[in-house]
């Protein structure tokens, strides 16, 4: 079963929206399992701090890495990459998402305050991971849409594999317009093609509308895919 652990000091924040919908009934029928860990819980002190002064100095405070530590290693590994959320962690992938989806789970620390110990990072192998060039007062949102970009690819958690096949990113594109009753809205028609019954016509504006979205708001993508052609999916291989 595919398993998130959460360090966090807020642990009643999880699982949140991580229960509803889908994602509910998916952890519901064993699809896939949650658990938090309180990093407070690992204080030193009868005050139940977790950080203190940077060295150097400045604002703030950080993090210990001995208390880190402590938390980080209550937790079975099982081969699970330790995942630290952080605006300076590598971009997050909808192929990462896939390759993480793919694997026994991951362990999520988040970080509060001005950070966390640098030490800590090599002493325990964490990867940081970025949901986007924004700062957040700390992980656990962070934490919840990185879990939620993998559990959603979990086979049966959407009912239908089909349902992940087209959406945006995968195969290198954004996806294409979506529309659904009424046939009119505000004088705003359903394109004609969608209401042909022309199966190939269909998917034929379906891919120039994925290319024209991409290329007009997307350019970084669009170059990418232009470099690199449609992204094919081996089981066997982890996507880069």
């Amino acid at each position: 079963m595919w398993h998130a652990s959460v360090l966090t000091l807020y642990p009643d924040l999880f699982p949140g929206p991580l229960d509803a919908s889908v994602l509910g009934r998916g952890r519901a029928d064993n699809l896939w399992a949650l658990d938090t860990v309180d990093i407070r819980g690992f204080s030193d002190n009868k005050y139940g701090s977790v950080d203190d002064t940077p060295a150097g100095g400045g604002a703030g405070l950080v993090m210990r890495a001995d208390i880190m530590a402590a938390a980080i290693d209550s937790v079975p590994r099982n081969e699970r990459p330790i995942i630290c959320l952080s605006p300076r962690g590598a971009p997050l992938t909808q192929a990462r998402a896939h390759a993480l989806s793919e694997g026994p789970g991951l362990i999520a620390l988040c970080g509060r305050f001005e950070g966390i110990d640098e030490r800590i990072f090599e002493a325990r192998g964490i990867e940081e991971v970025s949901i986007g060039d924004f700062v957040l007062a700390g992980g656990e949102i962070a934490a919840m849409a990185l879990i939620e970009a993998c559990v959603r690819l979990i086979p049966g958690v959407l009912g239908s594999a089909s349902s992940v096949e087209e959406e945006s990113f995968e195969g290198g594109l954004l996806e294409y317009p979506q529309y659904t009753r009424p046939r009119e809205f505000e004088g705003r028609a359903i394109p004609d093609v969608l209401l042909s019954g022309d199966h190939q016509r269909i998917a034929n504006w379906r891919r120039e509308e994925a290319e024209k979205t991409t290329r007009t708001r997307r350019p970084d993508l669009w170059e990418r895919f232009l470099a690199n052609g449609p992204i094919r999916r081996d089981k066997n291989k982890e996507p880069k």
